[in-house]
């Protein structure tokens, strides 16, 4: 398989010949579903509701890895916390009575078709039940600590991230430079606070809990994808759902948390992990899609990376962290 297009052989008849190996009837639809990272579908089955198949991409996480997200899955399931579990093999399959399955070199996990809609968040209530929903995840995510998973670094998302973006050449060379220096003096204060995940307590986590992985039904909200679970701290989790200014952002927290600590006290010292957090994803982001450029998914879905005017518009974004970064922490 060339890893540089390694989705290039998962045509529509190898994701059902996949299917039909694990012990499911497809009846014919397949379904892609909106994913870049992992490739997902939905599969319709003979005589019962369509599932979710996601094929994970190749040489990104190892079977024990996955396997160590799937184990959380069900911990948090049997826990009756509404998160989506994959369905165990099928009992006359190869992959009888495992979550990670493999066919043709790709390997891949079902689930079941759970709907729902965005979930807005836009009254005290539902911040509140999503608060609620976190704080049980984090008390059972605290229970023991992930040994395959990675742990929340600011070296891997930071500098890592930021010298394997300058080594593509791929922003403008009047922008190279000046993208250096200011990435080293927001790096030097994100690594300055990031001392204090030495005295967070850490725990496994989802890592990834933005709007996009949360589903809302009339029941409530449920969790679709814990790809990119790791250990770290509980503000990682509830950042990403705060949206605004620092008095709108103050103000969701606070109902979050009164939900959250429903569950888990939180420790307030977190709140400065805010913006540093939030300078990773940014320097993040970037290099994801620097790496992932090889896959032809990406040209064409993110056609604006290879652009100067995105890596201007993301150097002057950069330089408005980094006076976040210098202004006080969030209060409640």
């Amino acid at each position: 398989m060339n890893l540089d297009t390694p989705y290039s052989e998962l045509s529509p008849e190898a994701v059902i010949d996949a299917l039909e190996n694990s012990g499911h009837r497809c009846d014919g639809r397949v379904l892609a579903l909106n994913s870049y990272e992992n490739r997902v579908y939905q599969i319709g089955v003979e005589g019962g509701d369509p599932v979710i198949a996601k094929f994970y991409r190749p040489a990104r996480w190892s079977d024990a890895e996955i396997l160590e997200e799937h184990a959380f899955s069900l911990e948090l399931a049997a826990a009756e916390i509404p998160v989506i579990a994959p369905l165990v093999g099928l009992s006359a399959t190869p992959q009888a009575g495992s979550t990670l399955n493999s066919h043709d070199g790709f390997r891949f996990a079902v689930f079941p078709r759970r709907g729902g809609r965005w979930p807005e968040l836009g009254t005290v209530l539902d911040r509140e039940w999503v608060g609620r929903f976190l704080g049980r995840i984090h008390g059972v995510g605290r229970a023991r600590s992930f040994k395959e998973r990675k742990t929340l670094d600011s070296q891997a998302l930071g500098r890592d991230a930021r010298n394997f973006v300058l080594d593509q050449d791929l922003m403008p060379d009047y922008l190279a430079v000046k993208y250096e220096e200011l990435t080293d003096e927001l790096l030097m204060e994100v690594e300055e606070k990031a001392a204090l995940w030495g005295g967070a307590r850490l725990g496994r986590i989802l890592g990834d809990c933005h709007r996009g992985n949360i589903l809302w039904t009339d029941l409530g909200p449920h969790f679709v994808d814990l790809d990119d679970c790791l250990m770290g701290p509980a503000i990682q989790d509830l950042w990403m759902l705060l949206a605004g200014d620092m008095q709108e952002m103050a103000k969701d927290l606070r109902d979050l948390l009164r939900g959250y600590e429903q569950f888990l006290p939180f420790d307030r010292r977190e709140l400065a992990l805010i913006e540093p957090l939030r300078t990773l994803r940014m320097v993040h982001y970037s290099a994801w899609l620097a790496r992932r450029w090889h896959d032809p998914a990406f040209p064409k879905a993110f056609p604006w990376f290879a652009e100067p005017r995105y890596w201007e518009e993301h150097f002057r974004a950069l330089q408005d962290q980094l006076r976040a970064m210098q202004d006080p922490p969030i209060e409640l």
